[in-house]
């Protein structure tokens, strides 16, 4: 925009960027943050409730699933510019690994094996290469 406010489907978020040019990066990584946990609730959260019928856990995981697009398009469109698309994807994945993890481990009560956390660590990894040319 012409002041230099950067807005959002979000008010809250509505960040100057020249004001505030480090929170205005960080806002992309706080709504993916965001919308992950919506949507690993809305893909693994009916695994907890097995009572439920197929019809009805696709419905409501639907549900869940469209407030995860509240903040990932607002995620990716505040982002673009300052990332390039394969980095908004690579942290994208990376930040979906780490929030599953919290996910599996609290919610599902399942623990994490070294294999596991290996594999994470070579996904972090693989976010570093990605950014390579940013640090």
């Amino acid at each position: 925009s012409v002041t230099g406010v950067q807005t959002c489907a979000l008010p809250i978020l509505a960040v100057d960027r020249v004001a505030c040019p480090h929170f205005y990066h960080m806002s992309t990584v706080l709504l993916l943050l965001i919308s992950n946990t919506f949507m690993t609730f809305a893909w693994y959260g009916h695994l907890k409730r097995r009572d439920l019928g197929m019809v009805a856990a696709v419905l409501i995981s639907w549900g869940i699933a469209l407030g995860e697009y509240c903040f990932q398009v607002p995620a990716n469109r505040l982002g673009y510019g300052r990332f390039t698309a394969y980095q908004l994807k690579i942290l994208q994945e990376c930040i979906t690994l780490v929030v599953f993890g919290g996910f599996a481990y609290f919610y599902l009560g399942e623990s994490i094996r070294w294999n596991y956390a290996v594999s994470f660590v070579l996904v972090l990894a693989a976010v570093g290469f990605a950014f390579y040319d940013k640090i």
